[in-house]
């Protein structure tokens, strides 16, 4: 009986994670696409993008919470059947993101070039930084918009929509970035410009097409006048700590760079590390984040439907299998580190650092899958508290902490790194288990869904 209701789960499973799957493979073969077209003119080209993109991911955080708090109103009132106030939950994460990225657009406009500089690079890294930074920000309206638009059509169950226009997104930026940066086709070769416009121009395409797409008879929800300030309430309520678990990991982030690039071989190993994480989430992310979806829209689901028991074994479910594929998908990363780095370059600093990376990376992925499946679970059901624990202890406690500590204080230099990053993972992963087999998330999700309810 167990084994047929765990294939039941694991089939359904696959049936939502495979479009987010095909969608994650291009947005992370987009990613990839920047840095091999970057590297290719210079360590600091590579540098620069990865420091704007450190202030690009603000937008990024903000929209993934605010499609966090999307995905779990929209799959419990999906679940329960009251779409009233599933419309309104969307229409409102909507529009709260577009005024939240304004000021993002503002200040990309203002302080491109003092926020690049922060991180004292070279001289090179900072210019072509802050212009890719000014073009690629200023769409953060977008941005958010295009995340929140996913997450809420994903909370319905609907997973193709999204990939639909993703991927179109994501393919119009990798030819923006390789005939923009690269100057091919008769365009002119703009270089690292050239990769902020194609991000830019995917943003802005991607947003309208999801607005169209929410407006037309194709997709279940629809927009609505805003009048309930309980699913506001609601709203934030879930979407902050997810919000500050995303932005506290992109703040760690910082002086984690500031480490790298401290080192005397500081633009080898920043570049070597952001390789080695490209090549991770290129291979992992697909299915780790599909999962985390999966997890959240199952759980969701699930407990609008009454059924805690259900919504446990479902979160358990996709946990077990997303460790299973990631952990085998981290080992032969780790085993083919020397020649999935070699791709990227032939610097042999940064081929060196690049390799250790991945390996660490490769051999932490069960951890990571873990935490990602378990936290998407939990978001499902309302509950973004404890994975903002997890992660901030994790970032600045390990990550940044004990980091900086066995690699400068004590002299380990990059391998101090290596062990702070490792163990940070392996956090994350213990305390959203904890969470998610030991707290009351169930009868939390059960009140907030009747407080809305009577008041949509």
């Amino acid at each position: 009986m167990e084994w047929s209701r765990l294939r039941s789960v694991w089939k359904r499973t696959l049936s939502l994670s495979a479009p987010i799957a095909a969608e994650t493979v291009v947005r992370t073969a987009m990613r990839t696409t920047d840095v091999l077209v970057t590297a290719l003119f210079s360590p600091a080209a590579v540098v620069a993008v990865t420091l704007g993109d450190l202030y690009a991911r603000f937008p990024l955080r903000i929209g993934l919470g605010l499609g966090g708090g999307a995905i779990a109103l929209s799959s419990q009132d999906t679940g329960a059947g009251e779409t009233a106030s599933r419309d309104e939950a969307i229409t409102q994460a909507l529009l709260i993101g577009f005024l939240v990225g304004l000021p993002f657009a503002v200040g990309a406009l203002l302080f491109a070039e003092p926020a690049i500089r922060l991180f004292d690079p070279s001289a090179e890294a900072v210019r072509l930084g802050a212009t890719y930074l000014g073009i690629v920000l200023v769409t953060a309206p977008a941005r958010l918009v295009m995340l929140v638009a996913a997450r809420s059509l994903q909370g319905t169950g609907d997973t193709r929509t999204p990939m639909y226009v993703n991927v179109f997104a994501n393919l119009t930026n990798i030819a923006g970035s390789v005939v923009l940066g690269l100057g091919l086709l008769g365009a002119p070769e703009l270089r690292v410009a050239g990769v902020g416009y194609a991000t830019a121009t995917a943003n802005v395409t991607a947003a309208t097409l999801f607005l169209g797409a929410l407006a037309s008879d194709r997709t279940a929800p629809a927009f609505v006048r805003p009048r309930s300030l309980t699913i506001t309430k609601q709203l934030l309520q879930v979407s902050v700590p997810r919000t500050l678990e995303g932005l506290t990991s992109e703040a760690a982030q910082f002086p984690f760079n500031a480490l790298l690039l401290s080192f005397p071989a500081g633009d080898s190993v920043t570049a070597g590390f952001q390789i080695a994480r490209r090549l991770y989430q290129q291979v992992t992310a697909p299915i780790s984040r599909s999962f985390n979806v999966a997890a959240s829209v199952l759980v969701g689901q699930a407990l609008g439907e009454s059924n805690a028991d259900r919504a446990h074994f479902d979160g358990r479910a996709v946990a077990g299998l997303s460790v299973v594929l990631v952990g085998l998908l981290g080992l032969a990363l780790a085993l083919a580190a020397p020649v999935a780095v070699g791709v990227f370059t032939s610097d042999p600093a940064v081929v060196e650092y690049g390799v250790a990376f991945a390996r660490v990376y490769g051999l932490a992925g069960v951890a990571l899958a873990a935490f990602s499946a378990l936290s998407g679970g939990l978001q499902g059901a309302s509950e973004t508290r404890i994975p903002l624990l997890a992660r901030t202890t994790a970032r600045f406690g390990l990550f940044v902490g004990l980091s900086w500590l066995l690699a400068l204080t004590l002299g380990y230099g990059p391998v101090g790194v290596y062990v702070g990053m490792g163990l940070s993972y392996l956090w994350m992963a213990l305390v959203v288990w904890w969470g998610f087999e030991r707290t009351a998330w169930a009868p939390r999700a059960a009140k907030m869904m009747s407080e809305r309810a009577e008041s949509a």
